[in-house]
Formats: structure tokens, sequence, C-alpha cells
């Protein structure tokens, strides 16, 4: 295999859509899931109301990359070979005394196997690897805080509410129904929480399709759901730009389940055909679906009896572990932790947020002039939007984290340091960087790691980028360079 890959290489090149193609203001976005999930536990399920209570401090504990022991209440952080690095209970942090008490001197977590080999999930454990269900992972430490408060045991049964808070705001008819409190706030004021895909990536979408590749959008949003956000960041014209468009995916079913038990469907008017295809015989917009379906149209579409793919996405769980497992597709991950160890953003991206802020602020302008004309008759309005703006000022102003920023308390998404069992009895405080398991995955199972799409968008489409090797430094796949806690030593993969 060559050390180096290129788009101009692929016959097709697909997307996912959330978090990679359109990128989330991630401060806003993780406030209303929180409340979201939060605000559903208090009034559905009777949880203790200080859960709607937050400061810009606690969400440091939101972090991308842990996995919640739903027997214990444990969140543990791990190395690529299963080891516990750092732990909590809860939201409070585990000494290393604790952590050797509970994991043993090998510090390793029982279930690692398992997550290791398959990515799914279980009714033992909950890994948190996107930024949709991440805001969960602070409400599931403080649940457990509160239980901890009341002298309540600490079991599995919890997770129970977590799920029902989760569907009650992202099931397929919640779009349409206006039920719970994620999708009715995106709704009424988009622009708050998506970002506008740059006029650089727009034009680079284009310019590929005519350099007679295959695109592919497929996700596992809703059609409804994915339409506004395309409208939204790619402008109305997006179904111009794909040659085929996959909704309601259910990834990673869609890439590891066989075509009867996940078919593709038709749409009419967001709404799937009760009657699955037997195959795909044309482009066009599908919804649920399959790999080997989507394969044999890949084939006919480009003329060659084993199409090459590409495809982008931020999850590992739903994108680069089955999408290479099974499909045996290149694959580029979208890390924005990059951007949150050290590496800067795009040109592109800095522009198009500048122009997004002013625009935000002459829209802030003309509401504020509104409101001033129709005092009286919107006054109970006026005072909810102030209230509104107070709190994020507050937020903002004390230095909430940016979810994909490095934390205090769990330190690295990429790295940390470790004390071995060897050293620890010797007495030695000498320590080794170790890569994280969500690090060494990204090396394993991704052909190249990006922090955005507008980082690739400018360049020619034969450029040269260096991909990861089992035979290269665990830097060699980032572009446009590593992040600094991978530069700052040489870190240990012992998996």
């Amino acid at each position: 295999m060559s050390d180096y890959f290129s788009l101009s290489d692929c016959d097709v090149i697909g997307f996912d859509l959330d978090h990679t193609l359109c990128r989330y203001h991630l401060k806003e976005t993780s406030r209303l899931i929180y409340e979201s999930f939060a605000r559903y536990l208090v009034d559905h399920k009777g949880y203790d109301p200080d859960l709607l209570l937050l400061t810009p401090a606690t969400w440091d504990f939101c972090f991308k990359g842990l996995v919640v022991d739903l027997e214990d209440g444990n969140l543990v952080k791990l190395a690529a070979d299963g080891t516990v690095l750092r732990a909590t209970h809860g939201t409070r942090g585990l000494t290393e005394a604790e952590i050797l008490q509970h994991y043993g001197p090998q510090r390793q977590w029982k279930h690692f196997h398992s997550l290791n080999t398959s990515f799914t999930r279980s009714a033992h454990y909950y890994f948190y690897d996107n930024y949709f269900d991440l805001p969960g992972a602070l409400l599931c430490g403080r649940v457990v805080d509160m239980l901890n408060k009341r002298g309540e045991e600490v079991n599995a049964e919890f997770w129970k509410d977590m799920v029902a808070a989760i569907d009650h705001n992202y099931n397929t008819s919640a779009f349409k129904e206006d039920s719970g409190t994620y999708f009715p706030s995106v709704k009424r004021d988009p622009g708050r929480y998506l970002q506008r895909c740059s006029a650089e990536v727009k034009a680079w979408l284009r310019s590929v399709k005519e350099a007679g590749k295959v695109l592919l959008l497929i996700t596992s949003s809703h059609s409804d759901y994915c339409r506004l956000i395309c409208e939204h960041v790619l402008g109305k014209d997006y179904e111009d730009l794909f040659d085929i468009i996959i909704t309601n995916a259910l990834k990673p079913g869609f890439f590891s389940l066989v075509p009867h038990q996940r078919p593709f469907r038709t749409l009419v008017d967001d709404v799937e055909e009760s009657e699955g295809l037997q195959a795909l015989d044309k482009p066009g917009w599908y919804s649920q679906g399959n790999w080997p379906h989507l394969h044999q149209l890949l084939k006919t579409m480009t003329g060659k009896p084993e199409p090459k793919v590409v495809y982008f996405g931020d999850s590992m769980r739903s994108d680069m572990f089955p999408a290479s497992s099974f499909g045996r597709w290149e694959t580029v991950m979208v890390v924005e932790e990059m951007e949150g160890e050290g590496v800067p953003t795009s040109a592109a991206a800095r522009a198009n947020q500048a122009q997004a802020q002013a625009q935000t602020q002459t829209q802030d302008q003309d509401q504020a002039q509104d409101q001033d004309q129709d005092q009286d008759q919107d006054q109970a309005q006026a005072q909810t939007q102030d209230k509104d703006q107070e709190t994020k000022a507050k937020f903002e102003d004390q230095g909430m984290k940016a979810p994909s920023d490095s934390s205090r308390q769990w330190g690295s998404y990429f790295v940390d340091a470790h004390k071995s069992a060897g050293e620890a009895g010797e007495g030695k405080e000498e320590q080794e960087q170790r890569l994280t398991w969500c690090c060494h995955s990204i090396h394993k199972y991704s052909t190249m790691a990006i922090p955005s799409v507008e980082h690739i968008a400018g360049l020619p489409l034969d450029y040269k980028f260096p991909r990861f090797s089992p035979d290269r430094p665990p830097t060699s796949g980032y572009y446009p360079r590593p992040p600094d806690s991978l530069q700052g030593g040489r870190s240990q993969d012992t998996s």
C-alpha cells in the first residue's frame, strides 16, 4: 500500500452530514442538548431540578471518548490496550489508589475486548464518541452524583431513563411533531446552532463532481432534518451537489447488516414507503438501506467492478470502523479535537465565521429595533430573549470550555501520561505518554484525519496526503499537522 492517499484515485466520494459537512456551534449545541435531556428527566421522570443548573466550569467534564460503565456509574478514559488512564465515579475523579483498587494492578477495564472488537453498544456500557450524545456524559455523571447523595444504589436502571430522554428528543418523528426541546429550537433559529459551509467548500464539492466523481451523502439524520441542515449550510440547490442522498441510514447497521435486514426505502413527503426495495437501480434520494445494494449501484454508475470509495465522517462507531471494516472503503475522519489542541482553524473557516458573526450582530440589532417599536405587544417575548442572551453572555464571559478542547479533568483526547505497575512498585515517578484508545482507533480505521473539510477544500484533487500506516509514526496521517499533544514527545502504543 502506498504511503500516500489522493482523492483523484477515488471513483466515489461520500460524506456524513452532521459534524462533517455541517459543523455546529459546539457550545450552543451542547447546552441545548444537555437541556433537552435534563429537562425530560426533570419533567417526565421526576429528577431533581438542580440537574438543569450548570456553571461554565461544569463543562470541563464534557469530553469525547469516555465510556460509562452502567454497572457502577464510573466513567473511564482508556488507553489503546484497555488500560484505565483516568476514571470518575459520577463526576468525582478517582485517585490513583481508587483506580488500582477498582481495576486491579494492571488497571484493565473488563469490557474492553467487547468494545474494541465490535464498537457495538451494550447493556453494560456506553461509548460517547460524537457530539450529539456527548452532553449526556455530563448529565450521566451528575445523575450518579445525585443518586449517591441520596444514598441510592447506582446500577443500570438509571440508564433506562437516559435512553428515554435521548429517544424523546431524537426519534424520527420528533422533528415533524415539534416534540422534545432539541428540534424545535434548531428549527426556530438554525443559525444559532449550525455553521454555514464556506464558499470554498461548496465550490470544491462542485469541482469534485465536475471531475467525474460520484458524490454521496449518507446520514443517520431523518430526511426532514437533513433538508433543514442542507438548505442552511449548503443552500437551496444542495441536491445538485450529490448523486445519491441516503437519510435515516441507521449507521453502523447500514454497513454491517445484509440487504434483507435493512432494505432501502423510497420517501414520499419525508415518509418512508412501507415496502423495501429489492435493489437500487438509479441515483436519487433514499432512506435506510445497506452497503451491498449501494455497492452494486456504484459499480453500475462508475462502470468498474470494484469502485474505490472514500467516506468522510466524524464518528468512529458509526463511520470509520464500519466503513473500513465492512465496506473496505478509504475513510477520512473529521476530528475537531485537532483544532482544540493547537491545529489552526483554516483561513476559509475563519472568514466564514467572521461573516456569520457580522450577520448575527446585524440581525440582533434589527431585532432590538423591532422590540423597541413593539415593546408593549412583545414585552414577554423580549424578556425571554433578554434572559437567553444574558445566559449566553454569562457562559461566554466566564469561559465555558468547548467540547472539542482538552480538559483539565480528562486531559488530551489523543494521549495521556501513565505510570506502569512496575514503576509504581519500585516507587519511581517516571511516566510515559500513552496513546488513548480513541487516538489508536483513528490510526487503525482511518486513512487520514482532518480538523474540518475546509482544511482540504482549497487543495487540488490530486494532492497526495500522507496516510496512517502501522509501519509509520502515529503522527503520519494528520493533515495539516498533528495536534500539539502528539508532537510533544514520543507516545507509546502498546496495543
